[in-house]
């Protein structure tokens, strides 16, 4: 089976960052209420740690579905 190449557009990364910073936002702001510090440069350095971890996570989680999805149109079109 060959595989077929696809290019990035701009719009595609454009809306990857969008919701790669959102997602990020969200879990910082959710995570700094939950980190057990009174110092508040420790409260930000492990709640973007976390954050950051798991918005890669997320970011895999955005390709693989791309992927899936391009599979599932190139078989329907077959």
């Amino acid at each position: 089976m060959a595989q077929s190449e696809t290019k990035l557009s701009p719009l595609t990364l454009v809306v990857d960052f969008v919701l790669v910073a959102a997602f990020f936002a969200y879990l910082f702001s959710l995570l700094r209420s939950h980190v057990p510090s009174s110092d508040p440069a420790m409260i930000t350095l492990w709640a973007a740690l976390g954050a950051l971890c798991m918005t890669g996570v997320f970011w895999l989680c955005i390709q693989m579905f791309r992927v899936v999805l391009r599979a599932q149109r190139a078989a329907k079109h077959k």
